[in-house]
C-alpha cells in the first residue's frame, strides 16, 4: 500500500490548491522513496520517460509563442477581425471550427491543427465572445457559457474525427482490448465505422452549437443595463424611466408658482 503514496500526494496537493507541477515532482519523488530507489534513480527514470515522449515537450514550445502573440494584441484583432463580419454569429462560428477540427483529425492532423492552448483560448474564445457582443454586452454567466461551448466544440471535432484516422493510437488501442477478449477486428473495419459515429456526433453537437444563439438573443442583459436598447441606427438608447425629483424642491416650486400666489421660477 506505501508503493500508492504518490497518489495520495496528488490528491491532497490538488485539494489545497498547490501547484500542479510541484504537485507532480513530489508524487514522483515520493512513489520512487516508496519503491526504495533513491533520488538520483528516480530522477533518472522520470527524465526517461519524460523524452520517450517527446511530445509533451511541444507544450513548452506553443505556450510561450501564444504568450507573445497575446502581448501584441492578437485576441484584439480576433475580436476587430469577427466584428467585421456582419453575419457571423457564435453558434456559425463554432460550428465551422468543430467541422474543421473533425476533418483535420480525420487526415492524421489532430495534434497540428487546433488545440485548447493553440487555438481555443487565444483565438476562438475571443472571436465567439466578440460575435455575441455584436447584440450588447454579456453577462459573465453568458461569456462563461461560450467559452465551454468553444472547449467542447474542439473537442467533440478531435475526439471523434481522431478515430477515422487508420494510424490513430486510439484505433490501435480498440484493435488491442478487442483482441484481449477474442474478437478480431482489422483497424480499417474500425476507421470505416467510426465515420457514422463522427457524422452523429457533428449534427448533435452542431445544432446545440445553433441553439446557443437563440438561448443568448434570450438571455437577460447584465445588471444596469436593463434600460438600454438598440436603435433603428446600430446604437444604443435609454429608455430608462428617470428618477423622480426632490419632493421638497417640488413643493417649493408649487409654492412660488402663480396658482400658488407667489413669483413662477
Amino acid at each position: 500500500m506505501i508503493a500508492l503514496l504518490g497518489i495520495a500526494v496528488v490528491i491532497v496537493g490538488f485539494l489545497i490548491r498547490i501547484n500542479p507541477l510541484l504537485v507532480i515532482a513530489a508524487a514522483v519523488l515520493a512513489t520512487g522513496w516508496a519503491a526504495g530507489f533513491d533520488i538520483v534513480h528516480t530522477l533518472a527514470l522520470f527524465g526517461h520517460a519524460f523524452n520517450a515522449n517527446r511530445y509533451v515537450s511541444i507544450v513548452f514550445l506553443v505556450l510561450p509563442v501564444i504568450g507573445l502573440l497575446e502581448r501584441e494584441g492578437l485576441q484584439e484583432r480576433a475580436r476587430i477581425l469577427i466584428g467585421r463580419l456582419r453575419g457571423a454569429t457564435v453558434g456559425r462560428l463554432l460550428l465551422i471550427y468543430m467541422l474543421f477540427r473533425q476533418v483535420m483529425a480525420a487526415i492524421g492532423l489532430a495534434s497540428a491543427v487546433g488545440g485548447h492552448a493553440q487555438v481555443v483560448r487565444p483565438l476562438l474564445a475571443p472571436m465567439a465572445e466578440a460575435a455575441a457582443e455584436k447584440d450588447g454586452p454579456l453577462t459573465e454567466e453568458n461569456r462563461n457559457t461560450i467559452r465551454a461551448f468553444a472547449a467542447s466544440a474542439d473537442n467533440v471535432g478531435a475526439f471523434f474525427g481522431e478515430d477515422i484516422f487508420l494510424a490513430m493510437s486510439s484505433v490501435l488501442l480498440i484493435k488491442g482490448f478487442l483482441e484481449q477478449n477474442h474478437i478480431i477486428v482489422q483497424p480499417l473495419s474500425l476507421s470505416l465505422w467510426a465515420i457514422p459515429t463522427a457524422i452523429i456526433a457533428a449534427i448533435i453537437h452542431g445544432t446545440r452549437l445553433l441553439l446557443l444563439d437563440r438561448k443568448l438573443k434570450r438571455s437577460p442583459p447584465p445588471r444596469g443595463e436593463v434600460g438600454e436598447r438598440s436603435d433603428p441606427g446600430g446604437g444604443r438608447s435609454s429608455s430608462a424611466v428617470p428618477p423622480p425629483e426632490n419632493p421638497h424642491r417640488v413643493a417649493r416650486e408649487f409654492s412660488t408658482s402663480p396658482q400658488g400666489g407667489g413669483d413662477f421660477s
